[in-house]
Order: structure tokens, then sequence, then C-alpha cells
């Protein structure tokens, strides 16, 4: 049996592996796309952030209509007195308490859809469909700028996938034309990072003709758009049948945790039993599930926060044009201010966060080289004077750096 010796070990190599991670991280950091990630302390409500001993203004949260800040402390404990802070496992195995199925039950209601199906994310839920719905005989359709999310998972079906032009249904419909095989079209309802919204009537149109299946990313939308917030697919006019898939989340405007596809029996069925993401992950625990009925109680109930929101974002519009900032066409709760170069983005960022507020710079691989931008948030929890203190605050950052015309 050998001896242990009192020598050090010996250096090893870095794996290639290893360097070339290394080598990313250098170039991001050089051309100012390196993310940090901020430290909260305790929040001074839905729009106040407090890092490092300051406080912001917040115009970065996804919380749209301020409910995050509106748990329900008895519904809290008494679901975690019941079930416990953990599922512990599967929807399929244990983890799927009558809460859940509540949820599942009052979602499918509010929004029209025959059933709904909980994930844990989003994400989860985008490569879902993937996993169930597509396979090597398959089409899956995307517009370019749909969320990364949705981007990955059209990159690991087993489908043939191709990205039409943004917001272009001639595009999709022609991408359509050349291939003869069954196909999913996806979009974004409210693009996340550009705050436009889908040509959702002109693609379910498309869809129709050519028999494909219309999926629509309702992350940005539910609960800002629409009649009582049922968001982007009801804001355009169209009906569960002509937009037979919807995906949303419960972490925006609903101020909870998690997401759902709404579909018909069938097609829930079918993901139900075929998507990995949700077959093989633990369950949302039933207190988040039962802060997300709360807060759709509330989204119904309180239909203020919408006409709210929607009034912020008419009077942010109007004085952005006032002080002739460069803001993108959007009717979202999402406001993006166009700066182009990475580093200026960045810089203009950290000079509205020495004047207290909190905007982040959204830089590549995010959006497309050269349109870095300042990407704001609107929410019903704002009021009007912030608004009006954001906009001089831009104005006086974008003149200081010789950006207006």
């Amino acid at each position: 049996m050998s001896q242990p010796t009192d020598q050090p070990d010996q250096p090893t190599q870095p794996s290639l592996l290893a360097k070339g991670l290394a080598k990313r991280l250098a170039q991001a950091e050089r051309q100012a796309l390196k993310r940090h990630v901020a430290i909260r302390q305790a929040d001074g409500g839905s729009i106040k952030l407090c890092i490092d001993g300051a406080t912001y203004l917040n115009f970065s949260s996804n919380d749209y209509l301020g409910l995050a800040q509106c748990a329900d402390g008895s519904l809290l404990d008494t679901a975690s007195q019941s079930f416990g802070l953990s599922s512990s496992a599967s929807h399929l195995i244990t983890g799927h308490t009558e809460l859940h199925q509540r949820l599942e039950t009052e979602l499918a209601q509010w929004l029209g859809y025959q059933r709904v199906l909980l994930f844990s994310t989003g994400y989860m839920a985008n490569l879902a469909i993937a996993s169930a719905l597509t396979d090597r005989h398959s089409l899956f359709l995307q517009d370019k700028l749909n969320h990364a999310s949705l981007i990955d998972a059209g990159q690991i079906s087993r489908a043939e996938f191709i990205r039409y032009q943004h917001n272009s249904a001639d595009d999709c419909e022609r991408l359509l034309s050349l291939k003869n095989k069954p196909a999913l079209i996806a979009t974004d309802g409210v693009f996340s990072m550009e705050g436009d919204l889908a040509p959702l009537a002109d693609l379910a149109k498309v869809a129709s003709a050519h028999q494909a299946l219309l999926y629509v990313d309702d992350a940005h939308g539910l609960g800002v758009l629409g009649q009582h917030g049922r968001g982007s697919i009801q804001a355009a006019g169209l009906s569960p049948a002509q937009a037979p898939l919807l995906m949303g989340t419960l972490g925006k405007a609903l101020g909870s945790f998690g997401a759902f596809i709404a579909g018909s029996q069938s097609l829930i069925d079918g993901i139900q039993q075929f998507a990995r993401p949700y077959i093989y992950t633990t369950a949302l625990p039933a207190s988040v599930i039962a802060t997300s009925l709360h807060n759709v109680e509330r989204l119904k109930n309180e239909p203020e926060r919408q006409q709210q929101l929607t009034a912020h974002i008419q009077h942010f519009r109007q004085l952005c044009q006032h002080y002739r900032l460069p803001v993108m066409d959007s009717q979202s709760a999402i406001q993006p201010i166009m700066v182009g170069d990475a580093k200026l983005a960045l810089n203009l960022s950290q000079a509205l966060k020495q004047k207290e507020f909190w905007v982040n710079a959204i830089r590549p691989p995010t959006v497309p080289k050269h349109t870095a931008r300042l990407r704001i948030a609107l929410s019903a929890a704002h009021h009007s004077g912030m608004i009006e203190q954001l906009c001089h605050t831009l104005f006086e950052v974008f003149d200081e750096a010789h950006l207006l015309s």
C-alpha cells in the first residue's frame, strides 16, 4: 500500500474546453458584453430595488401589474402546512395537488381553452412543445426574433428548423409552400426585447391554409393586452380554435412563478404524455400555486391595474416624443430605447443608475449586433411622476452623450 507524501500536487494543465471558455469570457469583457449579477437586498415595494446600499426606481422588472408584492401570507402558510415546501416529485408521480388542478382549471376557463398544463418555467414549456409535437418528418417555423427558449427548442428538435423574417406572415407562408411537411409555427405574442406585437391574425390565416399548428408564446402579453388581460390572442380578435396553443407565464404580469400551456383536450393530453420537460421535473410547490391562484383572481377583479398600465404606456411614449428619445415602435409594457453600440448602451445604463434609475442595457447576443438598447419596462405600480422623472433623466443622459438630433 503506497504511503501519502508531503509533496504538493503538481499543477495540471487546464482543459482545452476551459481555455476556450476563458478566451470567450475575455472577449466578452473587451466588447462590453459580459453580464454581471446584481445582489438585491429587501426591496422597497414593487418598483424599488435596494442594491449595495443604494435604492433605485426599477424600470427593468416584468412585474407589469404590480402583483409581485401582493402575496397573501395566510394562503402561503396554509398551502405550505398542507403540502410542504416542495412538491417533492413530478406531476405524474405525486407532485400534482388539488391546488395545481384548481389553477389549471381556472386558467383554462379564464382564457377559453379546454385544458391547461402547468410547467415550472416558460423555458421548459417551450422545450416541451418541441419534445412532444415535432419529429424528423415535421417542419418547425419560427419568427427570427423569438425568445431564446423558443430558438433553443427549435435547435434541439428533430424537426427541420427554419426562422422566417420578423413579423412577416408572407415569409412564413412562402416557407410553408416550399416544404410539404406537417408544420408547427411558433411566435412570441409580444417580443420581449422589441415590445412589438406579432401579426397573429395573419399568421392564423396562414396556419389554417396550410393545416399548420400555431403556437403563441404570450409571456409578455398575458395580463397586459386584451380584454381583462387575456393577452395577445384575445387582443388580435382570435379564438382558441384559431390559435390552438398558448403559452403563458405566471412570473411576469401575474407576479408569481411558473408557466402553463393552454390548448385543446387532445393537444394537452399529447403534451402531458410525450413532453420530457413535463414528465421528468419536480412540480411547482403548492405555496407558489396558491399565490398564482390569488393573483389570477386579482387580475380578473382589479381591471384598474391594466388600465393604469395602459395609461402609463401612452404617457411614456408622449414624453419620449417630446424629448426626442429614440423609442422603438411598441404599444406594450416593453419600451426599448435604441442605442446601437453595446459599450455606449452600457455607459448610458450606468449613468441612469448614478441618477437612481435601474434600466438595463440589452446587448448582443440577446439582440442582434449593432442594436444594443435600453429596455424599459413599465408597471401599473409606477406613478406618472416617476415616468416623468425617468424621461427627463433619459433626455439628460442622451443629451450629454450627444445622441439627440
